[in-house]
């Protein structure tokens, strides 16, 4: 049985982990100690390093013929995440421990995101389309992929899954409906694009399988909405007040410059190469399905 490691060891690792357990010996690199526990006693084996540190990588190098890359790239103490360098130097750190075994990795999965297509005024956006990444952690997660690229060309498949915004019950706008924080008004409203969280673990195991080397994937659902239609249709499926609506040039002056970011890309991904190639039917492939599904969550909790 293949050695599978987990580079990010979060919610979407986790929802993972079901999945990989009898098909593959999984291992989970974690950075603090307590976490280790969770990982042993859902059947994988923690491995201590930091992404951060590359002194800590050493057990790495030529431990898994398998990666599922999910970490995010660094954002520099004491700075925002619109701040600092435009290198992922978490996967340079990552790649570099891998490259000094004796043999390299037969496949990485890299989570990557829709953001490195910057914004393309509401066009339709398929894999082929050329990358403007605008703001400073798309353009770290281009980086990223130019790196795993170039890796992937020493005979390792690299499969790269370019992810929306990820939603889940436990993953919505509820506080910031809750805030009254406000959402464009349609003049000025863009697309948005969105993935289940269980349905972006499912495509992930599923590139294991059916990804292709060098090969991009727009791991999305099927629906196109407007940014102000997704909050709008949470609020009602969760019994609170719609949000508020503004002008743009209103949004410049009272959001924060994170808050103005997402407003300022609109595209509508396409997801047929995912579905053809990797076989992929979708537990939730509007937002409507997993909000309606989270909805029932919160009712049976109650």
């Amino acid at each position: 049985m293949q050695k599978l490691l987990i580079v990010g060891s979060g919610d979407i690792a986790r929802r993972m982990l079901p999945r990989l357990l009898g098909h593959y010996r999984v291992l989970a690199l974690v950075r603090y100690p307590e976490q280790c526990a969770f990982w042993r006693a859902n059947g994988a084996r923690p491995v201590l390093g930091d992404l951060d540190r590359p002194d800590s990588l050493h057990r790495l190098a030529g431990l898994a013929e398998i990666i599922v890359h999910l970490a995010p790239p660094a954002v520099v103490p004491g700075r925002r995440p619109s701040t600092g360098d435009a290198r992922d130097t978490r996967t340079r750190f990552l790649l570099a421990a891998l490259a000094r075994g004796r043999s390299l990795p037969q496949r990485i999965v890299y989570i990557s995101t829709s953001g490195v297509y910057g914004d393309c005024r509401g066009d339709l956006v398929d894999e082929t389309r050329p990358l403007r990444p605008a703001t400073l952690r798309a353009r770290r997660r281009a980086d990223a992929e130019r790196q795993l690229r170039a890796f992937g060309r020493r005979g390792v498949t690299v499969s790269i899954l370019r992810v929306p915004g990820i939603y889940a019950a436990d993953r919505l706008p509820l506080d910031r409906l809750r805030k009254r924080t406000p959402v464009l008004c349609e003049a000025d409203d863009v697309y948005t694009n969105h993935i289940h969280a269980d349905d972006l673990a499912m495509l992930s195991c599923a590139a294991l399988r059916h990804g292709r080397s060098n090969r991009v994937y727009n791991a999305t659902d099927d629906s196109r909405m407007r940014m102000g239609d997704y909050f709008d249709l949470v609020a009602d499926s969760f019994g609170l007040p719609r949000p508020p609506r503004i002008s743009r040039r209103e949004a410049e002056e009272t959001l924060s410059p994170v808050q103005l970011s997402f407003l300022g890309e609109s595209r509508r991904l396409l997801n047929d190469r995912v579905k053809k190639e990797f076989r992929a039917r979708l537990l939730y492939p509007r937002v409507g399905n997993g909000v309606a599904a989270a909805r029932q969550e919160g009712s049976r909790r109650c």
